[in-house]
C-alpha cells in the first residue's frame, strides 16, 4: 500500500483545503464504522475477492494514496447500515474519494465504474486515443458482463453450496461457457503482450484476477481444459509478476 509522509508544521496547522475536505468525510455514514485515519486519502472499503482486487491492484498501479478498510463477510460488514450507504447493492468494492471532481467528495461502487474513474483521474491505464479507449472499455465490459458472472457461477457449483446438488447440468452449462470465455480470451491475446497489445490497462486489471480466481482458489482448472489455453496461461503468468499485482492481491490485510 502507497504510504506519504506529511511534516509535522503541516499536521498541526493544516491547509484550510484539507480541514474542509475532513469535515465533508465526517458527513458520510459509512466513516463511523471505519473511522479514516487518513482522511485526505482515498478510501477503500472491500475484501480480496477478484472484484476487490481489481481496485486493489489499480491503487498500487498508479501509485495514489489511500486507506484500505475491511469489509467481512463472516461478520456480514457488506450489509451494515454503513456500508449500504455507500454501496447501495452491498457489493464490494467501494471507495470514498475526498479529492473527487471538484475538489469535492466522492462516493462511487462498482469496481468497473471504479476502475475507469481511477483511469481517469491518474491519466493512467486507459488510453487517451479516443477509438483505442472505447476498446478498452469493451474488454472491460466483457468482464464484467461474461468473465465475472460465469466464472463466479462455475465457482459457486464447482467450490461451494452448489457443488452438492444433484443435477449436475447448471455445472456443466458454466463450465462450458466459461471454457468458452476462455477461448475467445486465448485467441484474442494471440500476438498480443496484453488485451490492448502492448500497452498493460484496465481490461488486464479487471480480467486476469478472475483467470487467476478460476484456476486456483475456485480450483477449476481441469473443469475448463485450461491447460489449452496457452496465450492466456502466458498473460496471466505476466499478470502475476507485476509487483503493484502482488501487493493489490493482499489488501485489505487480514486480520
Amino acid at each position: 500500500m502507497k504510504r506519504d509522509f506529511t511534516p509535522i508544521a503541516a499536521i498541526a496547522h493544516p491547509p484550510v483545503a484539507i480541514v474542509r475536505r475532513m469535515n465533508d468525510l465526517g458527513t458520510f455514514p459509512i466513516t463511523r464504522k471505519w473511522p479514516a485515519r487518513h482522511p485526505d486519502r482515498l478510501q477503500l472499503y472491500s475484501l480480496p475477492t477478484p472484484n476487490g482486487v481489481k481496485v486493489s491492484i489499480m491503487l498500487e498501479e498508479t501509485g495514489l494514496p489511500y486507506e484500505a478498510h475491511r469489509v467481512s463477510f463472516d461478520t456480514q460488514d457488506q450489509f451494515s447500515a454503513g456500508f449500504l450507504s455507500l454501496s447501495p447493492n452491498n457489493k464490494i468494492p467501494a471507495i470514498l474519494d475526498p479529492q473527487g471532481p471538484g475538489g469535492r467528495p466522492l462516493a462511487l461502487f462498482e469496481s468497473g465504474a471504479i476502475l475507469v474513474y481511477l483511469a481517469d483521474k491518474t491519466g493512467q491505464l486507459l488510453p487517451r486515443d479516443p477509438a483505442a479507449r472505447y476498446q478498452a472499455l469493451q474488454w472491460l465490459m466483457f468482464q464484467m458482463g461474461g468473465v465475472g458472472p460465469m466464472f463466479g457461477q462455475l465457482g459457486f457449483f464447482h467450490k461451494f453450496a452448489g457443488k452438492d446438488i444433484e443435477d449436475k447440468r447448471p455445472l456443466e452449462r458454466y463450465a462450458a461457457e466459461s471454457a468458452r470465455l476462455l477461448d475467445v480470451l486465448d485467441r484474442h491475446l494471440k500476438g498480443r503482450a496484453w488485451m490492448m497489445g502492448d500497452d498493460y490497462t484496465i481490461a488486464d486489471v479487471a480480467i486476469f484476477p478472475w483467470v487467476r480466481n478460476l484456476v486456483g482458489f475456485y480450483g477449476a482448472g481441469e473443469l475448463v481444459h485450461f491447460e489449452d489455453f496457452a496465450e492466456v496461461h502466458r498473460v496471466l503468468d505476466a499478470f502475476a509478476a507485476r509487483l503493484a499485482v502482488q501487493r493489490g492481491l493482499q489488501v485489505p490485510a487480514a486480520p
